[in-house]
């Protein structure tokens, strides 16, 4: 049996449904094995962030050391990173071991609105991470901040990602899901834009879906798929996830990640 290694660098999520413990719940949906460095312990749910305790650097470094000196991954997601020093640990880690198909996902706000980001790690973030990604995964209220001015339109959104991949070298997959109306993704890269169409689903359970869908790009990837395919493959997979209707918690609930596993062991 062989299965593609793929490591998330990310946040835990202690309710499951973003973070790591979604990273990984897709990456085995999507028929590769993952693996995990946590950057970070968050107390959170439904409702909200109560709490996060950082890695320290050295801690991290050991984790993704021990990750890529055993099992090297053929793709990596990166998702929630806090702060300078970790930022700067991960870069320095990437390209060490020169890793190939990174996928970064920039995480700054949840979905309840809980600021995940310092305010000095953002330059981190864009200067050490972006340059070292195949495609960065920002939803509108991220993109706006990385712009520095509002986007309300598409094609304001298509202008900010042809801005950011220019710069950094980097394909960007602007997110629709905060839009009204519409769940619409632009994919930008090599000067190319490509759009993924999707309508409007009526449900407040949308937790963990950027940590779900930059996990199942990464997973794409790393089995081969090339970037605008492995792109459309997991904006399916995550609608068929939201479609489900898993309803759990008594705020933005998460995604059935298993929702088309079958097999002995889940009937039973």
């Amino acid at each position: 049996m062989k299965l593609k290694p793929v490591l998330t660098i990310a946040g835990s999520d202690s309710s499951g449904g973003a973070g790591i413990q979604a990273d990984l719940k897709t990456m085995l949906a999507n028929g590769v094995f993952g693996m995990s460095a946590v950057t970070a312990l968050t107390a959170q749910n439904t409702l909200g962030v109560t709490d996060i305790l950082e890695a320290s650097p050295e801690f991290l470094k050991a984790e993704i050391d021990a990750v890529f000196t055993d099992i090297p991954p053929a793709a990596v997601k990166v998702g929630m990173v806090a702060s300078v020093p970790l930022i700067r640990t991960i870069a320095a880690c990437l390209r060490e071991y020169r890793a190939e198909h990174v996928v970064v996902d920039p995480v700054m706000v949840a979905t309840s609105g809980a600021r995940l980001i310092a305010e000095d790690a953002v330059e981190a973030l864009t200067e050490e991470l972006f340059p070292l990604a195949e495609i960065i995964t920002p939803n509108l209220p991220e993109l706006e901040v990385l712009a520095g001015y509002e986007i309300k339109t598409a094609d304001k959104a298509v202008e900010a990602a042809k801005a950011i991949s220019e710069k950094y070298g980097c394909a960007v997959l602007a997110k629709g899901g905060h839009a009204i109306g519409n769940a619409d993704d632009y994919l930008v890269w090599d000067g190319g834009v490509r759009v993924f169409r999707g309508g409007h689903i009526d449900t407040k359970n949308t937790h963990g879906t950027g940590c779900t869908l930059s996990s199942a790009i990464a997973s794409n990837l790393a089995k081969g798929a090339e970037l605008s395919g492995a792109v459309e493959k997991a904006k399916a997979y995550v609608t068929g996830a939201i479609v489900a209707g898993l309803e759990l918690g008594h705020g933005n609930g998460p995604l059935a990640h298993g929702f088309d596993l079958t097999g002995t062991y889940i009937d039973a």
